[in-house]
């Protein structure tokens, strides 16, 4: 399909992710997914990415004997060196390099800032949108021009 080779993963990101800093705990981490309903969390150290939470992440170590999700750390639970793109790349590399690796998302970054996060549900957005009948690319609902 020839759709796919022009579009670009930030037509179907989220832009302006949430992001939580290294030294947070696991509680505010909570907060911060249930008030805004996600499940990643770019970690962030002096406003440079180091890392990805997901709220697998946090339940994953909450199994642990002893853990306190009021003391514990993001930087105790986050997956370091998480999966990174540009606004520019092709939704259908990205995609494949994610299930290829079985990556629940990919930070977005341009210049060195964070400008979105891409996670499966974004994914299967943009397979409804590709699939549909004369489909037309659907911006994230944030990223859509306010009139």
């Amino acid at each position: 399909m020839t759709i796919t080779a022009r579009v670009t993963i930030s037509e179907f990101m989220t832009p302006s992710p949430h992001t939580i800093g290294l030294e947070q705990t696991l509680e505010v981490a909570h907060r911060v997914m249930r008030e805004h309903q996600i499940r990643h969390l770019p970690v962030l150290d002096s406003g440079e990415l180091v890392g990805m939470l997901s709220l697998r992440d946090l339940h994953f170590i909450e199994t642990l004997d002893a853990v306190d999700p009021a003391e514990v750390t993001i930087e105790e639970a986050m997956t370091p060196d998480p999966f990174v793109v540009g606004p520019g790349a092709r939704l259908d590399t990205v995609a494949r390099e994610m299930a290829e690796h079985k990556y629940g998302s990919a930070v977005v970054v341009d210049k060195g800032k964070v400008i979105g996060v891409f996670t499966t549900v974004d994914a299967l957005r943009a397979l409804a949108v590709i699939l549909a009948p004369r489909a037309q690319p659907r911006l994230h609902p944030s990223n859509r021009a306010k009139s």
